[in-house]
């Protein structure tokens, strides 16, 4: 795959992890763009989804700030689709 075509899943992704609420949101981003884009490269140690990407960046950040929130769609990185279900998950 290439750059862009990377780039263009990543950034389908981080739609479902809001820039706001809370001061988190920002560092969780950027750690997800990373280390998504690592994930989805040819030198990847290991292939992830995009739910094990998140789950790792969470628990990285909660290590370096221990009383953060983070919000993101559990629904989207979980690979349902059910539309009743509430947009938003609370990780924290």
């Amino acid at each position: 795959m290439e750059r862009r075509e990377l780039r263009a899943i990543v950034d389908t992704e981080l739609k479902h992890i809001p820039k706001a609420p809370g001061e988190y949101q920002g560092p969780l981003r950027a750690a997800y763009n990373m280390a998504r884009m690592h994930s989805l490269g040819r030198r990847a140690a290991k292939k992830q989804t995009a739910f094990e990407v998140l789950q790792d960046c969470i628990r990285v950040l909660k290590k370096l700030c221990p009383g953060a929130c983070f919000c993101y769609d559990d629904g989207f990185f979980k690979g349902r689709r059910d539309e009743s279900r509430t947009p938003w998950a609370v990780d924290g």
